[in-house]
């Protein structure tokens, strides 16, 4: 038998996960703190002032300039980002959960090896593929329009991936042949049992797209010149670039960029109770 450790270093050995998993915490929350600190300062406080405690509150006056600047230019950035990432993580979290189920439990010449082709682009970075992207579109005349965002956020390797193996997990073979031999189709399994049982991975699939189209920058910069289409990032971006003229834009860039963290913050608490049913959850009882 294992002889029992003291009590001092029981205490010491419980204690030291909690430490770092509070420095870790601290680590990645102290960006979120200096930008909310941030956001309630005016243009000369965030100067002059410690960055990471509060001045005078002028987190009220920003938003208000906020929303207000350039004809309420923001709030349709705002609604821009929204239309990409939900849309878009919806057709990708769609489009990955078919694909995973064919994947996983169809079989066909060829599966594994256009398989590999799926997991080959996981590891392709989404920057190497923007020029050949603005090609295509450029081609196809759809650059700065909605679509030349829309359509290549539609698609997600990786959602792929964690599809096909959620439903090789989720979704007994047993239990599609007793939907086929009750005279269900394909379309009726996969949108019946298949997308209940799998779920949280469909969850998981739609918070990771939405995230990364949400921050994403380099795609709509290359694609889009209208700044009536741009997203919340290239927004910030063109006005950041114009500090130097106007110093005042300081404020509002810090403001709009607390705002754009919100809707994501919400989306993770709001989502988050899908996790916590399983991969069975919606499964049939036995």
């Amino acid at each position: 038998m294992t002889a029992a450790l003291p009590p001092a270093q029981g205490r010491l050995r419980s204690l030291a996960p909690l430490v770092v998993l509070t420095a870790a915490a601290g680590y990645f929350l102290l960006p979120l703190w200096w930008l909310f600190v941030a956001s309630t300062k005016s243009r000369g406080d965030l100067a002059v002032t410690p960055g990471l405690w509060f001045s005078d509150l002028a987190l009220f006056g920003n938003l208000k300039d906020l929303f207000t600047h350039e004809d309420g230019v923001y709030v349709r950035w705002l609604v821009n980002t929204a239309l990409y990432a939900g849309l878009g993580a919806a057709l990708a979290t769609l489009f990955s959960a078919m694909a995973g189920y064919v994947f996983a439990k169809h079989r066909f010449r060829g599966r594994e090896a256009a398989f590999g082709v799926v997991l080959a682009g996981v590891l392709v970075p989404p920057a190497a593929l923007a020029l050949p992207l603005f090609l295509l579109f450029s081609s196809a005349e759809l650059t700065n329009t909605y679509w030349a965002v829309l359509v290549p956020s539609a698609v997600s390797p990786l959602g792929v991936y964690l599809a096909r193996v959620q439903v090789e997990a989720a979704v007994p073979d047993e239990l599609i042949e007793a939907a086929r031999m009750d005279g269900a189709g394909e379309y009726r399994i996969f949108f019946a049992i298949v997308l209940r049982l799998v779920r949280p991975a469909l969850v998981t699939i739609f918070l990771f797209q939405s995230v990364a189209i949400w921050n994403n920058f380099f795609l709509p910069l290359i694609m889009l010149t209208d700044s009536d289409l741009y997203p919340v990032t290239l927004g910030l971006f063109s006005w950041n670039t114009q500090v130097l003229g106007d110093p005042d834009l300081t404020r509002l860039v810090v403001a709009g960029s607390l705002v754009s963290v919100v809707p994501l913050a919400l989306a993770f608490v709001s989502l988050e109770r899908y996790w916590r049913g399983g991969p069975l959850a919606g499964g049939v009882k036995g």
